[in-house]
């Protein structure tokens, strides 16, 4: 397994961590994405290491932008 944190702009609110939460969550291999609002940061849980383009893709369907 492996643990990754990202840097996501834009999130207000709960509605927005779930939104990227189920985006990220559709992402082959993550087991689990926790969603931290006021600091922006998300932990992905994932069996395998992911693609950050993978990553960067769901956040964006999502409607919000990785920093960094």
């Amino acid at each position: 397994m492996t643990q990754n944190t990202y840097a996501v702009t834009g999130m207000s609110c709960g509605h927005c961590a779930s939104s990227v939460k189920e985006e990220i969550g559709e992402i082959p291999g993550v087991r689990q994405v926790d969603v931290d609002v006021p600091t922006g940061k998300v932990v992905i849980v994932s069996d395998i290491a992911l693609e950050p383009g993978l990553v960067e893709n769901a956040v964006k369907t999502a409607g919000y932008q990785l920093v960094g």
